[in-house]
């Protein structure tokens, strides 16, 4: 089980925020960074992450600067802009165990490309 409690600076997002490992990037900021799933649930599947360091959206809604907090919901809408989903979206953030969290780092997947209120 994964600890959304103290930030574990070895998680796969943080190797990918200092190129210990590879992305597909997709957009960036100074704030976010956002990159391909590495398995995809949808024909377009983005992981949207925080430079800074947040365990969970529960540490970020918390914790986050305002500046942090708006790059994040704008950016969310610049990426979606330029993968074109005008057609709709999902924005998922899963919390802790129970919710299905999986890395221990703040991060939105962007789903679309699709129909998807037959994949819930």
């Amino acid at each position: 089980m994964i600890n959304i409690e103290e930030y574990d600076s070895q998680n796969v997002f943080a190797k990918i925020l200092r190129n210990e490992l590879p992305s597909n990037k997709i957009f960036e900021n100074e704030e976010i960074l956002a990159f391909s799933d590495i398995n995809p649930q949808a024909s377009v599947h983005v992981v949207v992450i925080t430079k800074e360091k947040f365990c969970s959206f529960n540490d970020f809604s918390k914790n986050a600067s305002d500046k942090c907090i708006t790059s994040l919901i704008r950016g969310i809408s610049k990426i979606a802009k330029k993968l074109n989903l005008s057609k709709g979206y999902r924005i998922v953030c899963n919390v802790g165990h129970y919710g299905g969290q999986v890395v221990p780092h703040l991060h939105f997947h962007i789903l679309g490309g699709e129909r998807l209120w037959q994949k819930l």
